[in-house]
């Protein structure tokens, strides 16, 4: 949609004021809606969080196999050095002394009759459903990063469907996938069932948060439309990945916390007859009448008269047009045809790349700090959301290479002097990492809206996607990265 085309529908609906009831009702219930978006995004803390363990020793294996695991937590040599080997045991030296007798068996074995996962954290995570330790280990990240997958392929089709099929129906039917999905998820029988039903979850999570954005932004008046993308839609997600470590606490099988993410989405079934349609995609599609009838029902609701012809039909066909003109005018080469739009396409997809890394990085690690995992989950949730409440006060104050600079400035320093911790330090060491988190935190969310503006509208869905791309493969990798250090 051209710029001129933007100004003019603000110019025809200002009579609507920045801040009526409807424009408020829209804020509440979208950003209401992102709430689901952070808890999933980030439930993989706990569903995928890797139990203490140690071997299983078979009842047929030692004559006294009861004495053997109590000697185990007693931390006893005669189990292993690790938690994937154990000590080889033989009938003749156990019915010579047995566990505590002084000679000691030098061969180690792999755990061959599995391994005893604690309950002192969690009853049941995937790691001790499926056995994903030891030689199984990489199966976690690949999990992970399967969501991963998902919210790169929901990043490419949801904005395609929207403009297809509409803003409304898309966000309710990924609504509704965001929905189902962990519910038949929580059912999973095998590992393979899980990875696939997460790559549909975050193909739904994505890409319901990208068509709650679009169809509010659409909505709202620019100064409005700066509240909602920061202020409320970034923090529904902060909230909901606060509420997560409150839910885990309460619940903690990975299987109904899967259950639990579906419930705001069932309570977000009778808001279809709330939300409209986006007058902006009707009026790009020529349904004039019906962007009409949504604008004088808004127009109701907040009171103000409305004008007795808000949109001409014809002055709409004709911006219509040129905006096809100017679609089929422009590709991707056009990112790198200048130097000026070649360095903006760099520093983009640079700092997307960067900034995403680093905040799922920090996030899906809070689980392998030190510490209580709800409560630095908690925390770090919270520091999501002071962030994003600061971050909006200061976008028209400060100058946005200024903010953003400063922002990853701040977190990098914080993680370089990370490394200057000693390793028995373990407050410092997570204290250290969630002030760095403030800096990713606020680049994070900032990010869109400065390339939003620096990217010309005639090539500005296409500036994004590829940066939002490089992003998204960022994420894909960030959970090997956690991984193998």
């Amino acid at each position: 949609m051209s710029s001129r085309k933007t100004k003019d529908f603000d110019e025809m609906t200002a009579f609507l004021g920045d801040y009526g009831s409807f424009q408020i009702l829209m804020i509440v219930l979208l950003s209401l809606s992102t709430i689901m978006c952070g808890y999933t995004g980030m439930i993989v803390v706990f569903v995928s969080d890797t139990p203490e363990h140690h071997c299983k020793v078979s009842i047929n294996y030692t004559r006294n196999a009861t004495d053997v695991e109590v000697s185990f937590r007693n931390q006893s040599i005669w189990i292993g050095s690790d938690s994937c080997s154990r000590y080889t045991l033989n009938r003749s030296s156990t019915e010579a002394g047995g566990p505590h007798d002084t000679g000691r068996p030098n061969s180690t074995e792999p755990c061959l009759d599995g391994w005893v996962f604690s309950t002192e954290r969690y009853t049941a995570t995937i790691v001790s459903e499926w056995d994903l330790v030891c030689h199984n280990a990489w199966m976690v990240p690949f999990t992970t990063s399967l969501f991963f997958v998902g919210v790169l392929i929901g990043s490419f089709v949801s904005g395609h469907f929207s403009d297809r099929f509409g803003r409304k129906p898309v966000f309710f039917f990924t609504l509704a996938l965001q929905t189902i999905t962990p519910l038949i998820q929580a059912t999973s029988v095998s590992w393979l069932m899980f990875c696939i039903l997460n790559f549909l979850r975050g193909l739904g999570q994505i890409s319901n948060y990208i068509a709650s954005l679009i169809l509010g932004s659409e909505m709202l008046s620019p100064t409005a439309r700066m509240s909602y993308a920061l202020l409320g839609h970034s923090v529904g997600f902060g909230v909901g990945y606060a509420l997560l470590p409150l839910f885990a606490y309460l619940i903690r099988g990975w299987r109904m916390l899967l259950v639990a993410s579906a419930i705001p989405g069932l309570l977000f079934i009778p808001t279809w007859w709330v939300i409209p349609e986006s007058p902006r995609w009707l009026l790009q599609k020529g349904r004039v009448e019906e962007a009409e009838l949504i604008i004088r029902a808004a127009a109701k609701r907040n009171q103000v008269q409305a004008p007795e012809v808000i949109f001409r039909a014809d002055e709409c066909l004709e911006l219509m047009q040129n905006t096809g003109e100017e679609r089929q005018t422009y590709t991707y080469l056009d990112l790198i045809r200048t130097p000026n739009m070649r360095n903006i396409t760099i520093l983009s997809v640079l700092i997307w790349t960067a900034t995403s890394m680093v905040f799922y990085g920090l996030s899906l690690n809070t689980s392998n700090l030190n510490g209580n995992v709800y409560l630095t989950c908690f925390i770090s949730a919270v520091i999501d959301i002071v962030v994003y409440v600061a971050t909006w006060m200061l976008v028209n104050r400060v100058q946005r290479p200024t903010l953003i600079c400063s922002a990853m400035m701040f977190c990098g320093i914080m993680l370089l002097v990370i490394k200057l911790v000693p390793e028995d330090m373990h407050v410092m060491f997570q204290v250290l990492a969630l002030v760095g988190k403030v800096g990713v935190s606020s680049a994070y969310c900032i990010i869109f809206v400065i390339f939003t503006e620096l990217i010309p509208t005639v090539v500005r869905n296409m500036g994004l996607g590829v940066a939002s791309t490089a992003g998204r493969i960022g994420t894909i990798i960030c959970p090997f990265v956690i991984y193998m250090v």
